[in-house]
């Protein structure tokens, strides 16, 4: 992350190691416990003390290698992704897209914004699209920059689609269908209000995105990153011709997306094969554009070099929840959270739900993950509170969704902003007006399903 003066706040790396610290220090304070589970799932009831050895004290240093492990499936992506990119960048295509793009939506800045953050929270809303968006930061930000915008735009029709979109997810696979399956609901039912919610949000988010884009086209000087350096790494077109060969790298590019789009609805695929299909893009790509393999596979090595620093925010990220894994308190500070909704009535019992699910998707980032530990306690405890089922998994997708373009421990999100060189609390500032927005639509949005029977 170049900048042009030194900044107070900490490097993104520095905070997330701090994160590992604090994490450790917990592991200490809290007692280590744990759920009973049976195939990922939690089974309600079950907590229990457990006796566990304590961490070492340099665990927050030997854990990281092992949260990196964890990690290597997006570490890996987005190495072999960097290098795709830049191969692809080399053929002239993506520079002659986005020339022609500027020529279109220069003037035009809603459908860029609108249309693009749709796209995103359409893929993350069906098929639980998320890391498959890493590659469009470093073109949005090209295309963001020449239109006179910044790369806080191009993130957030990226991340914010991706939030909105996870948090009002229609048939999400990854998160709401196994919510719905772990809380004995129908697969797929309740999802009118989530659709409605869905573009209802969308609306909303696509309101910041364009409300801050207009301010820092009119008045470059507030832009939260007008002192980083872009001049390298986001070089704009110049004059390059969409000639035939170079719609058909796009067209093998198009390809390679739909395919991994139906890979994921019909055979379930994930990181690795994405990762297989961007490098069959690459080599074709190359062999179209009639590129030689050893400058083919230069660039490739130089964009995969860029990547170095994404990479590792991913690893340490990760480490976090390494550690309260390590130190059994993960369950501990669940079922103590948990806890304290069983006395409250329903409209307060819901609006908790949805607080629980996003301190514990600073916990855990992972949203199956988190739907596999919290929902089997929510389930039963929704019950017993007078809120339906439905309700309690439409608290969860929020709680996580939301939260994910805010916590500081989803590697995903810290890995996209150093691609997009934006200090964390830069971010910061951009989000979370939009994240107050969106928690006051769905305390209502709660509210009115408990209070009407959602299910």
């Amino acid at each position: 992350m170049t900048t042009t003066k030194r900044s107070r706040f900490p490097h993104p790396l520095v905070l997330i190691f701090g994160m590992i610290v604090i994490a450790q220090v917990l592991t200490v304070l809290l007692p280590s416990g744990s759920f009973e589970r049976e195939e990922r799932r939690v089974l309600a009831g079950t907590y229990q003390l457990v006796d566990a050895p304590t961490l070492p004290w340099h665990a927050s240093l030997t854990l990281i290698p092992k949260g990196m492990e964890k990690a290597a499936d997006v570490i890996f992506f987005v190495f072999l992704v960097g290098g795709v990119i830049r191969v692809l960048r080399s053929t002239g295509a993506i520079d002659a897209a986005i020339g022609l793009a500027l020529q279109r939506l220069g003037g035009q800045p809603l459908y860029l914004v609108a249309g693009m953050t749709a796209l995103f929270s359409l893929g993350s809303s069906t098929v639980g699209m998320a890391e498959e968006y890493m590659p469009f930061i470093p073109i949005l930000v090209t295309m963001c920059l020449a239109l006179g915008y910044d790369a806080v735009v191009a993130m957030g029709i990226v991340y914010v689609g991706a939030a909105v979109g996870y948090g009002c997810a229609a048939l999400n696979p990854f998160t709401v269908m196994i919510a719905q399956d772990i809380a004995e609901l129908p697969l797929t039912s309740g999802q009118g209000l989530r659709w409605f919610l869905l573009a209802l949000c969308l609306l909303i988010g696509v309101h910041h995105i364009l409300s801050y884009a207009r301010r820092v086209k009119a008045f470059p000087e507030k832009s939260l990153v007008s002192d980083i350096d872009y001049s390298k790494g986001y070089e704009l077109p110049h004059g390059t011709d969409l000639t035939p060969q170079c719609l058909t790298v796009l067209g093998i590019f198009v390809s390679g997306i739909v395919l991994f789009v139906v890979g994921v609805a019909r055979w379930e695929w994930y990181l690795t094969e994405l990762a297989a299909v961007f490098l069959g893009m690459a080599i074709l790509s190359a062999l179209v554009a009639r590129i030689p393999f050893n400058a083919a596979a230069e660039s490739f090595c130089k964009g995969a070099a860029e990547m170095t620093t994404t990479a590792l925010l991913i690893g340490f990220a990760r480490t976090i929840e390494t550690v309260l894994t390590e130190g059994q308190v993960i369950d501990t500070i669940i079922h103590r959270i948990a806890g304290v909704l069983e006395n409250n009535p329903a409209p307060l019992a819901s609006v908790g739900m949805l607080m629980v699910q996003s301190v514990c998707n600073f916990l855990i980032p992972s949203g199956s993950g988190q739907a596999y530990v919290t929902m089997p306690i929510m389930a039963p405890l929704a019950d017993l509170t007078g809120v339906t089922r439905q309700t309690a998994v439409l608290a969860y997708q929020m709680g996580d969704g939301f939260m994910n373009a805010i916590v500081p421990t989803n590697a995903l999100l810290m890995g996209m902003l150093a691609l997009g060189r934006i200090p964390y609390q830069r971010w910061l500032r951009f989000i979370v007006p939009l994240m107050i927005k969106l928690y006051l639509m769905a305390i209502v949005a709660l509210a009115l399903a408990t209070t009407l029977g959602y299910q």
